[in-house]
């Protein structure tokens, strides 16, 4: 069966937890946004029309005297990992969703007994 590696974390390490997630469209997803307002200053208006160009002006940045490491990203990510209804049944027997924040807040209890 498959079990998230936070649950088999939680359970081996015998540690209640508390995860709160943001909203996948929350900036703090997107990594560009903690740097957005330098960026913005830097790029001047000007046009980022091809990879090339926003790849530039993003390594030429400077903050601090220092630049940033800039890696285009090529990879396809898969969308996640889907789990049969059986399996997320067992994994719902070791989580509790807060009523009023469902998808946002669970907490995961350490399976009793196991090691």
């Amino acid at each position: 069966m498959v079990i998230s590696g936070i649950l088999d974390f939680s359970t081996l390490s015998k540690l209640d937890l508390q995860l709160a997630y943001y909203p996948p469209y929350h900036s703090k997803y997107n990594p560009v946004e903690r740097t957005f307002g330098w960026l913005e200053n830097h790029w001047n208006g000007s046009l980022l029309d091809t990879v090339e160009s926003a790849l530039f002006h993003a390594i030429t940045l400077s903050f601090n005297g220092q630049n940033p490491v800039v890696k285009l990203v090529k990879k396809v990510y898969s969308n996640g990992v889907k789990l049969t209804e059986e399996a997320m049944a067992e994994v719902e027997k070791q989580i509790n969703r807060l009523p009023e924040l469902k998808k946002w807040f669970v907490e995961i209890f350490a399976k009793p007994g196991s090691q």
